[in-house]
């Protein structure tokens, strides 16, 4: 837990009290890393966008030229077989589907980074989600890049989860504590006995 920042609040008679927030570390670790992926699907979406109405494979073979690639190297040959893949509509698909990706991924980012726990709820949804297709991926074509993948978003789907009944029972004694305080405060008085005269 990092140190955020202290604010000073006042109390009753005029006294004041020191209250320091803090900042869990892990939610503020997942925050950042769901922003930088939001960056990242949105500089795709943005290229994909941009290649619709241009040559791919005479672009891919100017980058090739400026990366100082072999153009009839493994790696080119592959791309040059497979770039017809990638017609105008499919370009428009990838550019929406990444650009809907990175708007959740910053809405998830800045919600954990604020601690908000609608955020907390919408990123296990999220991740709960994609698991099936991780899991598709994974069966079809096994990589570590994809098993890591899935063991980070597993990761963080349990700290998540943790975190999230952490706070419930938190939540709880908090609200059994206010009760007892109230009926300390505010005693159920009885009717005194009635005098007759």
């Amino acid at each position: 837990m990092a140190e955020q920042g202290a604010a000073r609040k006042h109390g009753t008679g005029g006294a004041h009290e020191c209250v320091i927030a803090h900042h869990d570390g892990g939610l503020l670790t997942i925050g950042l890393l769901k922003l930088i992926e939001a960056v990242f699907f949105f500089l795709v979406g943005i290229g994909a966008i941009h290649f619709i109405h241009h040559d791919l494979g005479d672009s891919a073979l100017r980058l090739a030229q400026r990366l100082r690639m072999d153009p009839d190297g493994r790696l080119m040959s592959y791309v040059f077989d497979n770039i017809d893949i990638l017609t105008s509509l499919r370009l428009k698909q990838i550019g929406l589907a990444t650009m809907f990706y990175a708007v959740l991924r910053v809405t998830e980012g800045v919600g954990l980074v604020l601690e908000k726990t609608w955020a907390e709820y919408l990123t296990i949804c999220a991740t709960v989600s994609f698991l099936p297709w991780e899991l598709y991926e994974l069966v079809r074509h096994l990589d570590w890049i994809r098993v890591s993948l899935l063991g980070a978003n597993l990761l963080v789907l349990a700290y998540l989860v943790w975190w999230l009944a952490k706070h419930r029972r938190k939540r709880r004694h908090r609200q059994i504590r206010a009760a007892r305080a109230a009926r300390a405060a505010f005693p159920v008085t009885q009717n005194p006995p009635e005098h007759r005269p």
